[in-house]
């Protein structure tokens, strides 16, 4: 007897840090990566007794922001809450988070799936404090030992959790990728990974096809794109067996091991009375006015989904390409910039320098875009002299290196370092003149027929030229010479 096929139900819970100078709920920086540990650390964020938090206004704004963008609702009430869990690097033995009033709730973000359009729910965006950072190591080669770093305690954390509407892991990828460009897109998070910034947690289970839902297991933070798509695969297939040989699927928490490519349990799961929330009694509820609201609304800038379809329509650009310029908010906007440059190079030319050389010299480099001397209009201007063939392409990538390094004019910069093309019709026939009076034996090829010698003198008279000969100019004024002789 066949077994009946299975549909996994997944749900994302994604952490994101938001970008503030300091903390959720103290004056200490946020900036903790590559600090020595326990250096941005006070009474408040280390769980010091009778230290009181104050909320951090740009926090607030943030989520807001984030919850707007997702289509959530952000009633006017909410408030924070007290969670109680006894964890090393959580000291005072308590996270301040939300609970029944988020800040957002009842949302949807839509992604893109290989040019398939979906839909995921969002049940709500909550905002919280992070927890400190634990480091397993060994005392001098022979002791394990646990070291607590609070540098991270108090960073402002948002949680946006999803509805159960993945079903697979490819959709829980791509969605994932797509929450990470709208944040980035905001300005509210880095989407920086591998440091832990922005993590996932997943919620998997399985179900024969149209039955009721199964039972959920958890696997915690997740820091990769990568490892999401694993995790989610592997968990998948883990419970289709279980459910295949009857055997039960508990509800728990697991970790993910990148090396192995396996998911290991590491608890039975908590439910939200395991917490004992109360509200958070050093802190007043938030009221969110309406004027606030909307004056937030009025800041979201266009989201990369739109912009996407936007830029394909309106400049043909090719799926492929457009998802290149919509990686960095910057690199869209110095394109749609450089596009209404004076010169007006065509869309895909520009495109294809700007997603091919500049982001090779920046990745070289280690700059990002707008850290370089390069501005919108000299790269529209530099595209332009190539597709008017003022410039070779080779040329213009010196040209390119020199203006990313220093600025400068393209033109200016071109005839500086003698790259500039000779489109000059009298001094390009000259040559020409020059090249043939010495290539008998090529000429009476031609005139027999074999017209590929054409190449070859091409090739003479721009080597005479030290390549700076304008190909297609040699190319017409040397067919019609040839046929003039002829």
């Amino acid at each position: 007897m066949t077994a009946a096929p299975v549909e996994p139900v997944v749900g994302l819970e994604i952490h994101a840090q938001v970008r503030t100078q300091s903390k959720m709920f103290c004056s200490c920086s946020a900036a903790y990566s590559g600090a020595a540990p326990n250096t941005h650390v006070c009474e408040v964020c280390s769980g010091m007794p009778g230290s009181l938090p104050a909320t951090n206004a740009r926090a607030v704004e943030g989520t807001v922001l984030t919850s707007l963008a997702l289509n959530c609702d952000v009633p006017r009430h909410s408030k924070f809450d007290r969670k109680n869990y006894s964890y090393p690097d959580l000291p005072k033995g308590f996270q301040i988070t939300q609970y029944d009033l988020p800040i957002g709730r009842n949302g949807w973000l839509e992604y893109d799936l290989d040019g398939d359009l979906r839909r995921c729910g969002i049940v709500r965006v909550h905002l919280e404090e992070d927890t400190g950072k634990s480091i397993h190591t060994r005392d001098d080669g022979e002791e394990d030992v646990s070291l607590i770093d609070l540098n991270r305690s108090g960073v402002p954390l948002m949680e946006i959790v999803t509805e159960p509407d993945l079903r697979s892991s490819a959709e829980a990828r791509a969605f994932f990728s797509a929450l990470r460009q709208v944040l980035m897109y905001l300005g509210v998070n880095d989407g920086n990974l591998q440091e832990g910034s922005l993590r996932a947690d997943v919620n998997v289970s399985v179900r024969t096809a149209g039955g009721d839902l199964g039972t959920k297991v958890e696997i915690k933070n997740l820091n990769s794109f990568r490892a999401v798509e694993r995790a989610i695969a592997f968990e998948i297939e883990r419970q289709a067996r279980l459910l295949a040989s009857g055997e039960p699927i508990e509800q728990e928490t697991r970790g993910w091991s990148e090396r192995d490519e396996v998911t290991v349990g590491q608890r039975s799961k908590e439910h939200a009375h395991d917490y004992r929330y109360f509200p958070e009694p050093d802190l007043p509820p938030l009221d969110l006015a309406p004027e606030f609201v909307s004056d937030t609304r009025a800041r979201l800038p266009e989201l990369p989904l739109a912009r996407g379809r936007r830029l394909e329509r309106e400049y043909g650009l090719s799926r492929e390409v457009v998802s290149i310029l919509l990686e960095d908010r910057s690199l869209a906007e110095f394109y749609e910039s450089a596009l209404e440059a004076p010169s007006r190079p065509t869309p895909i030319a520009l495109a294809n320098w700007l997603r091919g050389e500049v982001l090779r010299l920046c990745h070289d480099r280690g700059e990002r875009l707008e850290e370089s001397k390069l501005a919108p209009d000299s790269l529209a201007g530099l595209v332009t002299l190539v597709e008017e063939g003022q410039l070779s392409a080779t040329a213009a990538k010196e040209v390119l290196e020199q203006m990313f390094a220093s600025g400068g004019e393209p033109l200016e910069v071109a005839r500086r370092l003698d790259k500039l093309q000779i489109t000059d019709e009298d001094e390009l026939t000259a040559l020409i003149e020059t090249v043939l009076s010495g290539e008998a034996e090529l000429i009476a090829q031609y005139r027999a027929g074999k017209t590929k010698v054409l190449q070859v003198l091409i090739g003479r008279v721009m080597k005479t030229s030290r390549g700076k000969a304008a190909p297609k100019a040699v190319e017409d004024l040397l067919s019609r010479a040839l046929q003039d002789s002829s």
